[in-house]
C-alpha cells in the first residue's frame, strides 16, 4: 500500500470519529439555519407560542383575544366622514322641502287661475299694493323725463359756453365788432352760470326721486312680493289640509299624516299673519315719507325752473341756498386735498 493510500485512510477514519463524537441535531440549543425544521423543533416552538398569553399576564377576557368584540379607534377622518354624511342628509332634507313647497305652491296657482280652489284675500291691502305698484309707474315715469330734461340741458349749457368763447375771441380780432361780440359774451357766459345753477337743482331732484323709486318704494314691494308668496303657500297648505279632514272622516289611518298637515299649516299660518302685518306698516310709512319727499323736491324744481326763466339769478341762488345744494361748474378742476 503506497504513502497516498495510507493518508486517504487515515483522514477518512478520523472524519468518521469526528462525526461520531460531535452531538446530534436534536440536542443542539444553537439556532438552526437549515431551510426546514425538524418536528421536534417545530413542536418546541408551537408549545411555547401556547404559552405566551399565560407568561404575559393577559387575561383570556381582554378585547384583545377576543375576535368576536374587536373594536376600531375613532380617527379624525372617521369624524370628518360622519359630518359630512350630516351635512349631506341636512341638504337632502333642504332640498325635499323645497320642492314638496315649490310643487304645492305651483298647483295653488294654477288652481286659483283655473278657478278649482280659492284663495285668501284682503281687500284693503290689496288695494293699498296696487295703488303703490301704480305710483311707482308714474314716478318712474317722472324720473325717465327729468332725466332726459337734465341731459338736454346739460349739453344746452354746455353749447353756451362754447359760444361764449368764440364770441370772446372773435373781439379781439375784430375791432370794428368788438362792442357787440364782447355783449354777447357776457350774456352767453351769465346764461352759463345760471345754467349750472340750474343743473345742480336738476340733478338733485333726480336723485331724489331715483331714491325715492328705485329704493324705498322697490324695498316696501319686496316685502310685498314676501307677502305674496307666503300667502300663496298659506292657501296650498290649508287646501292640504281640508282634503285631508274629508280622508279622515272615512280612514283614521291618516290621522298621522292630518296632525303633519295641521302642523305645516300653523306654520305658514304665523308666518302670512306676519308679513301682512310688515307690509301695512311699511305701506303706511311709505306714504307718509312719500309725501314729504316730493313735496320738498317739486318745490325745489318749481322756484329753480321759475327763477332761471324768469332771469332771476338772485332767486335762483336763494332756491338752491334753501334746500342746501351746491353747485360744482363741470368745467372747473377738483378741488386740492387741503380744500377737502
Amino acid at each position: 500500500m503506497s504513502h497516498a493510500a495510507v493518508t486517504s485512510t487515515g483522514v477518512e477514519r478520523s472524519i468518521h470519529e469526528m462525526l461520531k463524537d460531535a452531538p446530534s441535531l436534536n440536542e443542539s440549543d444553537g439556532p438552526v439555519h437549515t431551510g426546514t425544521a425538524s418536528p421536534h423543533i417545530q413542536n418546541n416552538h408551537i408549545e411555547e407560542f401556547q404559552a405566551r398569553p399565560t407568561s404575559m399576564n393577559i387575561p383570556l377576557n381582554s378585547p384583545t383575544l377576543q375576535s368576536g368584540s374587536t373594536t376600531a379607534p375613532t380617527t379624525p377622518m372617521q369624524n370628518g366622514d360622519a359630518q359630512n354624511m350630516r351635512s349631506a342628509q341636512s341638504k337632502i332634507e333642504s332640498i325635499k322641502s323645497w320642492s314638496i313647497s315649490t310643487y304645492k305652491c305651483t298647483r295653488q296657482l294654477m288652481y286659483e287661475k283655473l278657478g278649482k280652489s280659492s284663495r285668501t284675500v284682503d281687500s284693503e291691502l290689496e288695494a293699498q299694493i296696487e295703488l303703490l305698484r301704480d305710483t311707482q309707474r308714474k314716478y318712474c315715469n317722472v324720473l325717465r323725463l327729468s332725466r332726459a330734461l337734465t341731459s338736454h340741458f346739460h349739453h344746452v349749457v354746455q353749447t353756451q359756453h362754447a359760444l361764449g368763447e368764440v364770441f370772446s375771441e372773435l373781439a379781439q380780432k375784430s375791432p370794428e365788432l368788438q362792442e357787440e361780440f364782447l355783449y354777447n359774451s357776457e350774456t352767453q357766459r351769465n346764461l352759463t352760470k345760471n345754467g349750472e345753477t340750474l343743473l345742480g337743482a336738476l340733478n338733485f331732484f333726480v336723485s331724489s326721486v331715483n331714491t325715492l323709486c328705485n329704493k324705498t318704494i322697490e324695498d316696501t314691494l319686496l316685502t310685498v312680493r314676501q307677502y305674496e308668496v307666503a300667502r300663496r303657500e298659506y292657501d296650498a297648505y290649508r287646501t292640504d289640509l281640508e282634503i285631508l279632514a274629508q280622508v279622515a272622516k272615512s280612514d283614521p289611518n291618516s290621522m298621522a299624516r292630518m296632525e303633519e298637515a295641521q302642523s305645516s299649516y300653523e306654520q305658514h299660518k304665523q308666518n302670512f299673519e306676519k308679513l301682512r302685518s310688515d307690509v301695512s306698516i311699511k305701506l303706511k310709512f311709505l306714504d307718509e315719507n312719500r309725501v314729504k319727499v316730493m313735496h320738498k323736491q317739486l318745490l325745489l324744481f318749481h322756484n329753480a325752473v321759475s327763477a332761471y326763466f324768469s332771469g332771476n339769478q338772485s332767486a335762483l341762488e336763494a332756491t338752491l341756498k334753501q334746500f342746501n345744494i351746491k353747485v360744482k361748474s363741470p368745467n372747473s378742476s377738483l378741488p386740492s386735498w387741503l380744500e377737502q
